[in-house]
This record gives C-alpha cells, structure tokens and sequence, in this order.
C-alpha cells in the first residue's frame, strides 16, 4: 500500500487557514468514497519541514485517479512516502483558464475561492455522476449567484454556469467584470443575449448569455460552453431554466449578517429557512434525477436539522455520511458555516 502526502495550499483568510486540513481530510475521504472506489483509507496529518500534510494511503492510484485528486479544493502538491523522503508526484487539474478568473475581483462578502471549489466537488461527489468528474460537462447553478465566486468555478471546470441574482448591481458588476476580462484574455466567446426578458410587453428580469471555449480549435469545433446569468428572484428560477436540465445546485446562502435574504412573500428575512422553504422546491425540479444540490449557510441562525428538514420537503435525499458532517467551520465571530448536501433520487 503506498502512502502519499498532500501539502496543502496557503489560504489568504487566516481563519479558513485554520480549518483547511480538516475539510481536506473531510473532502479527501469524500473523494476516496464517491469517485475512487473506496481506494483512500489511513487519513492522518503531520507537519513535515514546519508544513502541513494531509497523509493518506491509496491502493494502485492511476493517472486518472490522480487527475481527479488533483482537483482537492486545497490541494497544493501530492507526493509519495518513500521512507523520510518525500518524492513528488504529476498531477493534473481541470483547470482550463488563467486563475485570476476566480481572484481578481475583491469585494465585500466574497465567498473565499477554496471553499466555493470544496462546495462545488462535494456536491459534484454527491452526484450519480462522481466518477464522470474529469470526464462529464456538467451544467452548474448557482441561484443565488451575486458576482459569479461559484459561476467563475465551473467555467474554470470547462462545465456550463448558469446563475440568478435578485440584485441588479450585482448582476451588472458580474457582467461587466466576466466581458471585460474575456476580452483581455483574448478568449474565443460570443453574446448570445445582453438586456431585459419581456413577456407579455412587461419586462420580467434581465438576462446575460454568453458562448466561450478556451481555445480557437475548441470554439471552432463546437466544444463550447455557456454561461448563462438572470437578474430575478431565485424562487422564480423555473420561469427562465427549464425542468431536469441542470446536474448540480451550489449555492453559498446569505449569512443574516450583513446582509439578509429575500424572498417573494416575505421580503427581507435573516432567516436562510423562509429562503429555503420558498426556493428549494424550485430548485428540486430543475434537477435531474441523479443530480445533487450543496449548500452553505451559517448555523448561528438555522440549524442544520431545520435545514436538512427544508430540503426533504422540497424531495430531496439529504447525505448524511460522517464526511459531510465534518465541513462545518468557523468564518468568523458571528459566522459558524456548516454544508449541507441533497440529491434529488434518481
């Protein structure tokens, strides 16, 4: 049995800084669960040269199962452990664009980088899909997108992204930042769809559509993929994404904090329950069997049965595995997150 080690990658946020070796051994295991066979065992931490490694073993780990652990939301380096030596080994990622994509924009209330990759794999792992990671395109929705954290990571996965945010300014900083910086890029896209939806001679939301591919060859050859963001209230997704078309739902919920939920007959709410017991339903039906939704939310104001509670209701399967009950971390003083994952039965 070979024994590998994974140094992990340094985190801006000191506080997620502190939790990180945690949710990596909690993701590692969901990983070693849901897309390696069960092939991940021995979990273990050590700080080798004054750094942390997450220590792991893994029985025959192939090319492809590195390509998938090269995914690990704060996974730096993978190297084997021969003795006291740490030999280095060649991973890949499904990375397919430059990373400023997902850390150049700077705003108040960002959700940070690792965590929004670590929400999207474990609901991704979830899925009846898992072992299609590296392989499937999935169709992505974020709906409760605000400037595109979660959007701009499975653009980065090479999936389609599809959002809804209420706010207008939001959406528009969105748009502007995502066309702005696929011209500096020099990326192959095209704008399907720029300005409002009418229905009935009454505008009912706004709309942004976009066509891209990393590469020339891929756009040529119809290898594209489609970002697809609408300004609206989350609960009226199903009047612009149809029935079934969408494999994951992520979404990272408002904290009650600095800022509150809405919802269509309650407006303003600090509770992120009013929000879920109003949209996971909607959000339920866009799934396809088979697909799996990932949220996030601060247990400080819902806990995690009322949560789970909101999602049966909506029909959905709660997972509720040792691993995914072992994400739960501190923010900061007001904000303990906890992640809740749901898959819609096949």
């Amino acid at each position: 049995m070979t024994r590998y080690g994974l140094l992990i990658l340094p985190a801006t946020n000191r506080v997620y800084a502190r939790a990180a070796v945690d949710l990596t051994r909690a993701e590692l295991e969901i990983f070693g669960r849901s897309a390696l066979d069960g092939r991940i065992g021995e979990l273990d931490t050590e700080v080798v040269g004054g750094a942390s490694y997450v220590t792991f073993s893994g029985d025959g780990l192939t090319a492809r199962d590195l390509a998938v652990l090269g995914n690990l939301s704060a996974g730096y380096a993978l190297f084997e452990i021969v003795g006291e030596l740490l030999r280095p080994i060649e991973w890949s990622r499904l990375d397919r664009y430059d990373d400023d994509l997902l850390t150049i924009q700077k705003y108040p209330g960002k959700t940070n980088e690792q965590f929004t990759k670590l929400l999207l794999n474990v609901t991704l792992l979830a899925s009846d899909w898992a072992t299609e990671m590296t392989s499937r395109r999935f169709r992505v929705l974020d709906p409760l997108c605000g400037r595109g954290t979660t959007l701009n990571q499975a653009l980065m996965y090479g999936f389609d992204a599809a959002g809804i945010e209420r706010d207008q300014k939001d959406v528009e900083a969105y748009r502007a930042f995502i066309t702005t910086w696929l011209k500096q890029k020099r990326i192959k896209h095209r704008v399907l769809e720029s300005g409002p939806v009418r229905r009935e001679r009454k505008v009912v939301g706004r709309r942004v559509r976009i066509e891209l591919a990393p590469t020339r060859e891929e756009h040529k050859a119809g290898q594209t993929q489609l970002l697809d963001v609408v300004n609206a209230d989350t609960a009226r997704s199903a009047e612009f994404f149809r029935p079934e078309t969408v494999d994951l739902v992520v979404a990272d919920a408002p904290y009650g904090v600095q800022h509150g939920s809405r919802t269509a007959g309650q407006g303003l709410a600090r509770d992120p329950l009013a929000l879920l017991a109003d949209a996971a339903p909607v959000w339920a039906r866009l799934l396809r069997p088979g697909g799996a939704l990932g949220i996030s939310w601060n247990t400080h104001v819902a806990s995690r049965d009322d949560a789970a509670a909101a999602l049966a209701d909506a029909g959905l399967s709660v997972v509720d595995a040792e691993p995914y009950r072992a994400l739960r971390h501190r923010v900061d003083q007001s904000i303990m997150r906890d992640v809740l994952v749901a898959r819609r039965p096949a």
